[in-house]
């Protein structure tokens, strides 16, 4: 029997849609050509390789010709579909990866963590009230540049902007991180930032630094569940 390949596959799950499981169904070679985007001659050898193998039945009427999936055809199908769904299932909750040095911050952290305007929000966003202050990672390749513009596109908490009559403060984005693979925490990005993408900040109940008992220069690794 042969290795049944993508265009095989293609050609099968074409013909499971026009309903060729349970019953024969009138097909022209120029019309699957087109739905599996290969030539009539293309779709005429798929045909014969898999009637050949057993994968279908054929019969022709004149011009017409009909086609049903066997069972052999139809369980290729299922198998194929069990692995893709198995892969989907597994990837629905994977990580995105960043891996730094500690560095010194510029002491903004702990004014803008201590505003009532973030503090209540971050009490009811997401659970707690930071400790005043981030922690400021220098990603060490960039690699990981493109990998910031992929989490910033990603769902995420956001603590809204707002002004206190005087000035006004731009929105913070949370998203839920893993640091050293077990501190819990978050990775937030700022609407306003003297930062560049190569420094990422987090925060956290705790002050990280000495929780963590990391100190400038440690090397630190942090994962940001990703949800599909």
């Amino acid at each position: 029997m042969i290795n049944l390949k993508i265009q095989h596959l293609m050609t099968l799950m074409y013909l499971l849609t026009i309903g060729a499981k349970n019953n024969f169904r009138p097909i022209t070679t120029i019309s699957l050509g087109k739905h599996i985007n290969k030539s009539q001659q293309a779709a005429s050898k798929h045909l014969s390789e898999l009637e050949k193998n057993k994968y279908i039945k054929r019969i022709t009427r004149g011009k017409n010709t009909y086609v049903k999936i066997t069972d052999n055809g139809y369980n290729e199908i299922k198998t194929m579909s069990n692995l893709l769904n198995n892969s989907l299932s597994s990837s629905l909750l994977s990580f995105i990866e960043l891996q730094g040095l500690l560095i010194s911050g510029m002491g903004e952290g702990a004014y803008y963590m201590s505003l009532r305007g973030y503090t209540d929000q971050f009490k009811s966003k997401i659970g707690y009230i930071p400790f005043p202050g981030t922690l400021n990672i220098k990603l060490n390749d960039v690699i990981y540049l493109d990998t910031i513009k992929q989490i910033c596109e990603s769902k995420c908490i956001v603590i809204n902007g707002f002004s206190d009559g005087i000035r006004t403060y731009g929105w913070v984005k949370c998203f839920k991180a893993i640091m050293n693979k077990s501190i819990d925490c978050h990775l937030i990005f700022l609407e306003r930032t003297h930062h560049d993408n190569s420094i990422i900040e987090l925060i956290s109940k705790q002050n990280l630094r000495q929780y963590a008992n990391i100190s400038n220069n440690s090397k630190v690794t942090i994962k940001i569940p990703v949800y599909d």
